[in-house]
C-alpha cells in the first residue's frame, strides 16, 4: 500500500494543494492538522507512516513540535517550511526529524529520496 501521511500547517491553501499533489504522487493523505493539539491527537488516532510538519503554526513552533509528536507516535517526521533551511539548519539538525523538504519542492519523489528506500510503501 503506499505511505500515509499527515499535514500538519496551518494554511488552508497549503493544506488543500500538498494533499492533491501528494496523494497524485501515490502517497495517501489520512490526515490534516493546523494546531500542535490537533497533531497529536491525530497521530496518536491514524499512526501515520510521516508527518509533515510546517515549521511555523501561526504561534506554535513545529521545532517545538516535534519531540512531543516523536514520542506520542512512531511517524517518521518531516519538517516544511518557506524560509530556506539554512536560516534554521542547525534547529533542524536538532530536532528529532528525518529531514527538511522546502515547501516549494513539496512532492512525493522528494518526501521517498528524504526517507530512503525502506519507506517507498510502506505495508499498512
Amino acid at each position: 500500500m503506499s505511505m500515509r501521511c499527515l499535514l500538519v500547517d496551518d494554511s488552508a491553501r497549503f493544506l488543500e494543494a500538498a494533499r492533491t499533489l501528494l496523494e497524485r504522487d501515490g502517497i495517501r493523505v489520512v490526515g490534516v492538522a493546523s494546531t500542535g493539539a490537533e497533531a497529536l491527537a491525530l497521530a496518536v488516532e491514524l499512526a501515520p507512516d510521516l508527518v509533515l510538519l510546517d515549521i511555523d503554526l501561526n504561534g506554535e513552533s513545529g521545532l517545538d513540535l516535534a519531540p512531543r509528536l516523536a514520542r506520542t507516535a512512531a511517524s517518521v517526521i518531516i519538517l516544511t517550511s518557506t524560509h530556506p533551511l539554512d536560516d534554521m539548519q542547525e534547529l533542524v539538525a536538532a530536532s528529532p526529524a528525518r529531514g527538511f523538504l522546502h515547501k516549494s519542492k513539496l512532492s512525493g519523489q522528494a518526501l521517498r529520496d528524504l526517507l530512503g528506500p525502506d519507506h517507498g510503501s510502506p505495508a499498512q
